[in-house]
């Protein structure tokens, strides 16, 4: 197959969870019929993991196993199991599954505490109490099994249907996991945590024009040195795994593999912290050794230094511009659509910006005029169409633009406001809401534009 970033294509970025039934089922497919309909290449959905309360696909119970939302099942599909596949499957997955399964049921048996908050032969594993609970819990550790398997199953079944259709589907992977996750609880070594369990140090980014205190999010810091040691096995687990559910790969805050800000576990804030290198570089070779010519993309957006420029071009992975941060008066800004070049993907916006019509609708008019002036249309051209129209003509590889978008909708469409808990990651679709010529106005634009899938020279 043809790396799918090599091609100058169009796509559309929506969770499955923003289908109409929120999960991946004949509604997924009925999807896949829409973007063939429309030309559309690329399917960018969100991380599909267990996420915690605050519903975050970005935090999630492990970076492995899928969220059991996604799936509904019917009766006839309860019941029927290959069992020489299950084995087979069972055993391809032994690498993150039983410890994933035991954490989802001591868990459940400690009342959702955390699991550095469990009696001591559970939070530190002892060999004897952990075969003791499994073997009480066996049925309960097959229906997780089984629960991840009939996940994993679905989700070939929608990825191979998109293959059919030359449609790729391009994945996201946060760079950092959950501090109570079954990934920490089972491989501590990997993480910078004390001898009870708890982050010396957790990660974040430190105060900008956006925040006066910084954000710190509170995950622990990889373990560097003890990953190198291990030739960084965990992380290419991690990354295998992401290639047998997507075609493309996104890693969330990519300048965390130059260098991470290093917060006090004690700090409430992210003001006092410090940067710390990490060998960024010996991962990534160490993954072009077991993948090959994975199809990966950085994301950097924010605040980017020289090194991490240097980094993501050293591997030669497609970086992003967002129409959306293009409107000032810095030439040399990124985003701006004269300066995107063919090794970068350009979004109108991404799932943690304002629909584009809400960030218009928020502008003052003297901006409002200024965005119309740079676009180079006039104001009786929709704002939608009109950034749509900017990112098809860029010379990015790839343009992906969130279903929101090509609807026209406002800010109550919104995927997510960073730094905001509540109301986040509920956004749906209804099938009425697509116009019946959509797909049609979709695909004119991309032939005018020749984003039909032809490699990039």
């Amino acid at each position: 197959m043809t790396n799918p970033l090599l091609k100058r294509q169009a796509g559309v970025l929506l969770h499955p969870t923003s289908l109409p039934s929120g999960m991946i089922d004949k509604d997924a497919i009925r999807w896949l019929d829409f973007m063939q309909q429309a030309d559309l290449g690329v399917w960018q959905v969100l991380p599909l993991g267990v996420p915690q309360h605050n519903l975050s696909p970005y935090l999630c119970y492990s970076a492995f196993a899928m969220n059991p939302a996604l799936l509904l099942l019917s009766d006839s599909e309860q019941r029927n199991v290959d069992e020489r596949h299950f084995d087979r499957w069972q055993n391809q997955q032994k690498y993150w599954l039983p410890d994933y399964a035991d954490y989802c049921i001591l868990k459940r048996h400690h009342n959702n505490q955390a699991w550095y908050e469990w009696p001591e032969q559970y939070k530190f594993r002892c060999e004897e109490a952990m075969q003791h609970f499994r073997q009480e819990n066996k049925f309960a550790v097959h229906a997780i099994y089984l629960e991840q398997y009939r996940l994993d199953q679905r989700w070939q079944a929608v990825k191979q249907e998109a293959s059919q259709r030359d449609i790729s589907i391009f994945g996201d992977m946060p760079i950092f996991v959950a501090h109570d996750s079954a990934d920490v609880w089972a491989n501590r070594d990997c993480f910078l945590l004390n001898e009870d369990g708890q982050p010396t140090l957790v990660a974040g980014v430190p105060p900008d024009y956006f925040s006066e205190t910084g954000q710190r999010w509170g995950n622990p810091h990889y373990n560097w040195e003890h990953l190198a040691k291990t030739g960084f096995e965990w992380w290419l687990q991690r990354m295998q795994h992401h290639f047998h559910l997507y075609d493309i790969v996104r890693i969330d805050h990519f300048r965390g593999l130059q260098a991470v800000w290093m917060i006090d576990a004690d700090c409430p804030t992210a003001i006092d912290g410090y940067w710390q290198e990490v060998p960024g570089a010996e991962l990534l070779k160490a993954i072009q050794e077991r993948i090959g010519n994975a199809a990966i993309v950085a994301e950097d957006l924010g605040v980017i230094t020289p090194e991490v420029t240097q980094l993501r071009e050293q591997f030669e992975l497609p970086g992003m511009s967002v129409l959306q941060f293009s409107f000032d008066g810095f030439e040399d800004n990124p985003h701006k659509p004269e300066n995107i070049t063919a090794h970068r993907i350009v979004y109108t916006g991404t799932h943690d910006n304002d629909t584009t019509l809400g960030w218009y609708n928020s502008l003052e008019t003297h901006q409002q005029d200024f965005v119309y002036e740079r676009l180079k249309q006039e104001k009786s051209v929709a704002i939608c169409d009109a950034m749509i129209n900017e990112a098809m003509q860029t010379k990015a590889a790839m343009a992906i633009i969130p279903l929101q978008d090509f609807l026209g909708l406002d800010s109550e469409s919104r995927m997510n406001t960073p730094g905001v808990v509540d109301d986040n990651w509920r956004w749906r679709f209804d099938w009425r809401d697509l116009p019946e010529n959509l797909s049609d106005k979709i695909s004119q634009m991309i032939q005018a534009h020749q984003r039909h899938g032809e490699a990039l020279i």
